[in-house]
């Protein structure tokens, strides 16, 4: 009777799974983050009587594995298989990996409705640019030093390798208006001598970095330096310039103006007054030695009158210079004395007479008997 039981109840067994036989993943794939270019890795562990393993990238299948050989559909995605006795491991490899691929990545057993999943992300490092190779700079005079980052994914985090001795050195970084994915960052320093500067961008999550160099050649200040536009004076000091300027010139012009008109003020008040000097005193001085014994011998008649016309004498218009020299020399040889009334006839001195306009004057004649 044992006999056929163990025949009809071996397929049957042979139809039915064992416990132990089930099969289930155990571990799926974790979250990756690489560079484009580079190699992306996925691991999924199941147990142990699995019949197919499927990997899909964004809910499409790239690669199959059967426990004899992988089925490649995509050169660029290639597994490796470990046997691990109880459990088996199974290695998704993402050669090239592009920006695109980022995603997520699925790891799934055939007739199972448990699978592992994770995230694949891709970093893109662009290119890290200083616009000149070499740059010449005055010494102790301000610069700034651009770096350019274009196309990279996420933006980098800046820092410089200052190679050079600085008075002061400092750096910002600003988005690019333009492009989403580049980034500048400004180096402001004051150079004291040669060296190198260096622009250090770093993908923190990858800590993995590109550097770009330039090297700084520092001259000295020309004496021409001045006149250069670069160095010209700023706004407020030229406005206090052409102020101070315009000012000078009016207090200039004004003070010419008031010499002036002192100057011809002057001339007019010395104008005034002029030298009269009457030629017929003049004449009897001339002859004073004849006239005074001629007036001894005689009388005055008091009775006379000159049938003569009258003249008046009138001061000619002399340059003024002439008439000021004329009365300084007559000052200095005769001060001027009040009326002596002890003194005899009026012909004996030149008549001088100072007036401050001219007026007729009436001259008595003498004559001797």
């Amino acid at each position: 009777g044992g006999g056929p039981w163990r025949v009809s109840l071996g397929p049957l067994l042979g139809c039915l799974p064992a416990s132990g036989s089930t099969y289930e993943i155990i571990e799926g794939p974790k979250n990756v983050t690489v560079l484009e270019g580079s190699e992306a890795r996925f691991n999924c562990t199941v147990s142990q009587g699995w019949k197919l393993i499927m990997w899909a990238l964004e809910g499409t299948v790239v690669l199959s594995v059967t426990p004899t050989e992988p089925i490649i559909t995509n050169e660029r995605f290639t597994s490796k298989s470990y046997d691990l006795g109880d459990t088996f491991l199974s290695e998704m490899v993402i050669h090239d990996v592009q920006f695109n691929d980022s995603g997520q990545v699925r790891c799934s057993l055939q007739n199972s409705n448990r699978d592992g999943s994770a995230f694949l992300s891709v970093q893109v490092m662009g290119a890290l640019l200083i616009p000149s190779g070499s740059l010449v700079v005055t010494e102790d005079k301000p610069c700034n030093v651009t770096c350019r980052a274009l196309g990279w994914t996420p933006l980098p985090e800046f820092s410089w390798e200052v190679g050079v001795p600085v008075s002061q050195a400092s750096n910002y970084s600003v988005l690019d208006p333009g492009d989403l994915h580049s980034a500048l960052s400004i180096l402001a320093l004051t150079p004291q001598g040669n060296g190198t500067l260096t622009c250090v961008a770093t993908l923190r999550t990858l800590q993995a970095y590109k550097s770009a160099s330039v090297n700084l050649t520092v001259v000295q200040p020309s004496l021409g330096s001045i006149d250069n536009p670069d160095t010209s004076l700023p706004t407020w000091a030229i406005v206090l310039l052409a102020v101070s300027f315009s000012l000078l010139l009016i207090l200039i012009i004004v003070l010419i103006i008031i010499f002036c008109c002192c100057c011809v003020s002057g001339r007019e008040e010395k104008g005034n007054f002029f030298v009269h000097i009457d030629l017929k005193s003049a004449s009897v001085k001339a002859n004073k030695g004849t006239f005074e014994t001629k007036l001894k011998s005689g009388n005055e008649n008091y009775g006379y009158s000159s049938d003569e016309p009258k003249t008046t004498q009138i001061a000619s218009p002399c340059p003024k210079a002439r008439e000021v020299s004329i009365l300084e020399r007559s000052s200095s040889r005769h001060p001027f004395q009040e009326p002596d009334t002890h003194r005899s006839s009026p012909a004996s001195h030149p008549q001088v007479s100072f007036i401050n306009l001219p007026s007729p004057k009436k001259v008595r004649n003498v004559t001797l008997v």
